[in-house]
């Protein structure tokens, strides 16, 4: 078998893992802070700040325009000069709780996306998030990590390759974020 069709068959099997029941709550949850005027925090470093970018545009752009209501989220870690200022002055394992701080409220909703579950920048961002009162959800892999455990919601890819976990992470967000997209506009169940 050549690696392309391994690597699919690899794929199919950990897109299988993923818990829709629990990527229904995460569309739950987003719904009531879009309707409440509730802000969204969106975090990851590497190629889960990839996907958080573009999770974020979709839901700005995509899941957005021409509704009666709008998203209003962000992707931490996205404004190069404040992230590399916070990182420089106190720490990286602090620069997404700072930019957090300035703008989160209780009430609002923060998720972080992360293969290990163990990045030092969005687990401090996730305990001063539940500190604060916000809903806290988290897009994980391998084992969970320290995420898995101190999110309400964990959204589990128990999968050991990096690769997979991100293309399962990139799957949820366009579930959640299709939904809004297609359901709303009433193109799909």
């Amino acid at each position: 078998m050549q690696f392309p069709a391994w690597y699919r068959e690899k794929l199919l099997s950990t897109i299988a893992t993923i818990d829709t029941e629990l990527v229904a709550q995460a569309i739950a949850w987003m719904k009531e802070a879009r309707s409440a005027n509730r802000a969204l925090f969106v975090s990851g470093n590497g190629g889960s700040a990839a996907t958080a970018a573009h999770f974020v545009c979709d839901m700005v752009k995509g899941a957005s325009m021409g509704q009666p209501a709008r998203f209003r989220i962000v992707a931490l870690g996205q404004n190069l000069p404040t992230l590399t200022a916070y990182s420089n002055d106190l720490s990286y394992a602090d620069a997404l709780v700072e930019e957090l701080k300035n703008f989160a409220q209780p009430g609002d909703v923060y998720m972080a996306i992360s293969g290990s579950g163990n990045s030092p920048n969005v687990v401090r961002a996730m305990e001063y998030a539940k500190e604060l009162g916000c809903r806290t959800m988290a897009l994980t892999g391998r084992d969970g990590g320290k995420l898995g455990q101190l999110a309400e919601l964990n959204i589990h890819v128990p999968e050991p390759h990096m690769g997979r976990i991100e293309d399962a992470h990139h799957i949820i967000c366009h579930m959640i974020c299709y939904c809004f997209m297609d359901q709303e506009n009433g193109e799909a169940g």
